[in-house]
């Protein structure tokens, strides 16, 4: 077992005492914060004494509060903490161990107190001194094993540490882990392909790196992307941004920035609404990554979304389009691009842009049909050549949810030849068996499948061309008009014949408009006098209609009744004459269908060749949009049907090994009945 592993151990035996007076999946809520303020009271001790004396000199000297960035000089570290208690003397006497470890956090630095406000764990501290476990928890924790100090524990060490706590946590809540978790194989995947094409730009001297998570969660994204980054170039400066809505998941994330040595000048972690308050606001990055929560609506901040939709367009965030209300999904890939640098030349004179990685489920590719908002959006992506491509992950790989995922990578900075196409590849065979399954998690991607994905990604031109290679199949290479088409709408004509029964003479009678008619009897007994008319002729009908209510005496109706009389006594039939309205035939709106015309081909032409040869009568139809109010003949809709594209026909066992399965499995249970009545 690691070192990282026997203080992961040891402090998850705090669990013990906590079982009882805490559900499983709140132990984080004591365990994690303790875990911080062990670490940071292990840090700060070799300058701690060096704070509280010129902290001491400066407030007698001076008469006011000590400079926090002259106390932070001399701890040598992004925080302080000024408070005379450490974890050796918080428990020190039983019955002051809530008094003193208030003392101890309040004395911290403001970094550190928010975080630890947004741990919430003033509540926590009452909560463990009512049940009576206050001491012994500080206690478990003052334990000179639990040695996280600079020179046993480095911050990389610490950071995994924290991690794996965090990974424990999430297991433990099927609620929270999908929202707050990402499988690290995931994430390492993601990081790969986002980081891919770069590699010889990140390695190169003096390398800034900018990463934006905008839905952090606990920041195991940004975590990774750092580890990767560093792995490839060690003297890298890497600047991390992110922003939570969760407090928890802020506070460890916050966390475990601080104690992997980041401070604010190389680490922005921001609380808040990405939607409604961007903390972010005017900054560029060259690298974001996200996995926001599937399908959570955005009802909330509604308001501020589309106000800065209707007043902003484009030079917004969201002028592409507005999804549905119940996922936020594009809103969140909407806000990155907003945020992606300009593509400028390197000293060397190559290209740079920024590149986006998103975890989605299948809902963005295809929801939405043409002119909706997701549409649009994705309209907007492809027709400006962004989609870089998407990569469809195994299902059942996250804790909270089986349902398939994939990856859109985006960019803004294509390769020559990528230009104008689009790359789909179908890794959902890259998978193995968890050991233990965790909620709905069964599924992992091994390092070996990570590096084949990766490797078909970097060859997918080339495995798309070669028909012979293995993979050939994993990978397809699309223009980008190929995923647009044209919406049409498809009428024929109305065509009714008209007889006047007692059911139909009943139904007029019953219709809102006659039973308000003034002179219903009158018009009603007159009609009567049709009984048993059958007529195929719409102008035949009314032609006879108007002769019975001069022969009857009957006073013509107003239009809106005479229309209800003709309904009520229509029926449909194929066989019928066409009916004409100003010259025009009118549309039967139950034979209205609709058609998907590819982007590339003439409506016209389709519509001679597909729809005209089986429905000799239909024609195209006008629609007004709604949002132009103008008339067309198409409506231009994108969507990436992933599943189709790789659809692969099983055809069906043949009846005689079915039937002999059946057969066999009959005499097995014959066979067991038959040991049962013995």
């Amino acid at each position: 077992m690691s070192a990282d592993q026997n203080l992961s151990a040891f402090i998850w035996s705090v669990a013990d005492l906590l079982r009882g007076d805490y559900k499983q999946s709140e132990y984080g809520k004591v365990i994690l914060p303790f875990t911080v303020l062990r670490r940071f009271d292990c840090v700060m001790e070799p300058t701690r004494q060096a704070v509280w004396d010129r902290d001491e000199s400066y407030r007698r000297d001076q008469g006011q509060d000590t400079p926090p960035a002259l106390l932070k000089a001399v701890a040598g570290l992004p925080f302080y903490n000024t408070s005379r208690q450490t974890f050796r003397t918080i428990g020190a006497d039983p019955a002051q161990v809530r008094k003193n470890l208030i003392d101890y956090v309040n004395g911290f630095s403001t970094e550190v107190a928010e975080i630890i406000d947004h741990y919430a764990f003033h509540v926590q501290i009452e909560r463990l001194d009512a049940a009576g476990l206050l001491y012994q928890v500080v206690q478990k924790f003052a334990d000179p094993e639990l040695d996280l100090s600079l020179s046993r524990v480095s911050n990389e060490d610490m950071g995994r540490l924290f991690e794996e706590l965090i990974r424990r946590f999430s297991e433990l809540s099927n609620e929270t882990a999908g929202e707050h978790f990402t499988p690290r194989e995931v994430i390492e995947l993601m990081v790969e392909l986002l980081l891919a094409p770069d590699a010889d730009a990140l390695t190169g001297p003096g390398t800034v790196i900018d990463i934006l998570d905008p839905a952090c969660g606990t920041g195991g994204m940004l975590a990774a992307a750092e580890e990767h980054i560093r792995a490839m170039n060690p003297r890298a400066r890497i600047n991390l941004a992110g922003q939570e809505l969760n407090a928890e998941s802020y506070a460890i994330c916050r966390s475990d920035m601080l104690m992997k040595g980041y401070d604010e000048k190389n680490s922005a972690i921001r609380f808040g609404n990405s939607f409604s308050n961007d903390q972010h606001e005017g900054k560029t990055f060259r690298y974001m990554l996200a996995n926001p929560p599937f399908g959570v609506e955005w009802k909330k901040v509604e308001k501020a979304v589309k106000d800065e939709h209707r007043d902003l367009g484009h030079a917004g965030r969201f002028g592409a389009g507005l999804p549905r209300i119940n996922d936020g999904s594009f809103l969140f890939l909407q806000h990155m691009m907003h945020k992606m640098k300009p593509v400028t030349a390197d000293v060397d004179g190559t290209l740079r842009g920024s590149r986006i990685a998103i975890v989605f489920n299948g809902s963005p590719l295809f929801t939405g049909g043409a002119g909706s908002g997701e549409s649009e959006i994705r309209r907007w992506i492809i027709e400006n050549d962004y989609l870089e491509a998407i990569v469809a992950l195994p299902d059942q790989l996250f804790y909270n949810t089986g349902i398939s995922t994939y990856f859109w990578i985006i960019t803004n900075n294509k390769a020559p030849r990528n230009e104008g196409k689009v790359i789909l590849l179908d890794a959902r065979d890259q998978w193995t068996k968890v050991r233990k399954s965790y909620g709905e998690k069964r599924k992992e991607i091994s390092k070996p499948q990570r590096d084949h994905v990766c490797a078909i990604y970097r060859d997918a031109f080339e495995i798309a061309a070669d028909t012979e290679h293995p993979d050939h199949a994993k990978v397809k290479i699309f223009d980008n008009e190929d995923f647009g088409y044209q919406r049409i709408t498809i009428d024929r004509p109305l065509r009714r014949r008209y007889e006047v029964t007692e059911e139909t003479l009943a139904l007029l009678a019953e219709s809102s408009v006659v039973q308000k008619y003034p002179l219903r009897e009158e018009l009603l007994d007159g009609l009567k006098h049709l009984l048993g008319t059958v007529e195929k002729s719409r102008t035949k009908f009314r032609e006879k209609i108007a002769a019975t209510y001069i022969e009857q005496q009957v006073t013509f109706p107003p239009d809106r009744v005479e229309k209800a009389v003709l309904n009520a006594f229509a029926i449909p039939d194929p066989e019928g004459e066409p009916e004409m309205e100003k010259g025009k035939p009118v549309h039967d709106p139950d034979l209205r269908d609709a058609e998907n015309v590819p982007l590339t081909e003439d409506i016209d032409e389709y519509f001679d060749r597909e729809v005209k040869p089986h429905v000799p009568d239909a024609w195209i139809a006008e629609i007004k949009d709604p949002k132009t109010k103008q008339t067309t003949r198409a409506k231009i809709g994108y969507e990436i049907p992933f599943t189709r594209y790789f659809y692969t026909y099983t055809p069906p066992r043949p009846l005689e090994e079915i039937d002999a399965e059946l057969k066999e499995l009959e005499a097995q249970i014959q066979a067991l009945l038959g040991e049962v009545t013995r």
